[in-house]
């Protein structure tokens, strides 16, 4: 197929590529949603002064790099994980925030609740990003008008933008999401999947990142219609078993499921010991490998939290506990800081201890970062390779000196 011979995409998000009547009759329709800059939009409720200008989230240290940028910067060549020395020399005139993790975490519980109660099975892929299976409402309602109402109720009642895809599968929901964006919407009809993702670049597709987007490109396959001409065998042997996925992506073929989201209140562990104990040097000890453990768990889900709590239960079983709110992190160092300076304040009685337990709490989901502001450090690299090693050899491989003991 010629790229020059391709349907082309309607000159504006906001309706169905293809027939609007009975789009989703008898077969399933998928809702992808994403809150539109999340974090700029935050900040710009948070101090309306910040709204029309070019804005930069992210941390003040050397080695910062961009969280998020707005619109504006964006247009200067700003972009997410880039050094936020280079995002300033891009758009000089940029604002610099450094962010409010616990603001964004309210927000997007917020946006969580209304969708939960709009739609019976929701997925919450992200802080910012949602899917929902529609699948029957076209004979009610009708998926597009559920899905608009949805999202001009998130804008009404939050005072954030959003934008949505709307199509039979998750992968071409999200693209469509990508193509509506800013604060629009996008709906692909049923059938119509391959013919909406030919003229696209091969970046749009989820799974293909800026390494795999330049070795396709360097083959010649640099748009999703020249993949869609691939014997997928050609794939596999490029690719292997990604191949087939990228072949059936490139086609308009998903058959993921929508997970429904059971929100995750907090983690935590604890530690009764075969002889009560009244040595503060040992209890921090134990505080220590807990907050280790509670730092690995954290992170192999990619989340962050945001409070700590410390429990105790003395040789006569008064129990007693005492919460701190921390900057959001995955950070065992900075775990394991909080729960020994939180246990110098909870240990008053000076009596003998039978049990110590930490619990890690307002957890939020950022992927791969260490610190949901943070400046990436070689500490970050160091808990990378502590991580791998315990996945291959078990959690006991490698351990900090200080929960030793």
């Amino acid at each position: 197929m010629s790229l020059l011979n391709l349907p082309p995409l309607p000159p504006e998000p906001g309706f169905f590529f293809g027939d609007e009547s009975r789009a989703f009759e008898g077969t399933r329709c998928v809702l992808h949603l994403d809150l539109d800059t999340f974090f700029v939009s935050v900040e710009r409720l948070l101090d309306g002064r910040l709204r029309g200008q070019p804005l930069i989230i992210g941390g003040g240290g050397d080695r910062a790099v961009v969280s998020s940028c707005s619109y504006e910067a964006r247009s200067m060549g700003v972009s997410s994980g880039m050094p936020v020395r280079m995002a300033l020399r891009l758009c000089p005139e940029a604002v610099l925030v450094r962010g409010h993790s616990e603001q964004y975490g309210e927000y997007s519980r917020m946006v969580t609740s209304l969708i939960q109660e709009t739609l019976p099975v929701v997925e919450k892929a992200s802080v910012d990003e949602f899917y929902a299976d529609l699948s029957g409402m076209d004979k009610y309602l009708g998926c597009l008008r559920l899905a608009s109402e949805l999202r001009s109720r998130i804008t009404r009642e939050t005072g954030l933008p959003s934008s949505l895809g709307l199509s039979v599968n998750k992968t071409v929901s999200k693209v469509a999401t990508g193509q509506a964006k800013p604060d629009n919407q996008y709906c692909v009809r049923n059938g119509d999947e391959a013919r909406f993702l030919a003229p696209l670049p091969v970046r749009k597709i989820p799974m293909v990142g800026p390494v795999w987007s330049s070795q396709l490109e360097e083959l010649g396959l640099g748009r999703i219609h020249q993949l869609q001409e691939v014997p997928c065998e050609y794939l596999v042997r490029l690719f292997g078993k990604n191949g087939v996925t990228l072949w059936e992506k490139a086609r308009g073929v998903d058959h993921q499921p929508i997970l429904p989201y059971r929100e995750q209140k907090s983690i935590s562990a604890e530690r009764t010991f075969d002889q009560d104990t009244a040595d503060p040097s040992f209890l921090k000890t134990k505080l220590r490998s807990l907050a280790e453990g509670l730092g690995h768990e954290l992170r192999s889900q990619g989340l962050v939290c945001g409070c700590l709590t410390i429990r105790l239960r003395y040789a006569d079983f008064e129990t007693v506990s005492r919460q701190q709110k921390i900057p959001y992190t995955a950070s065992d160092r900075v775990l394991m800081d909080s729960a020994c300076t939180l246990f110098e304040r909870l240990y008053t009685r000076r009596m003998r201890v039978r049990l110590v337990g930490l619990r890690l709490s307002e957890l939020s989901r950022v992927g791969a970062q260490l610190d949901l502001f943070g400046d990436p450090t070689e500490e970050d690299a160091l808990h990378k390779t502590l991580d791998r090693l315990k996945e291959r050899f078990g959690n006991k491989a490698l351990r900090w000196a200080g929960g030793l003991g």
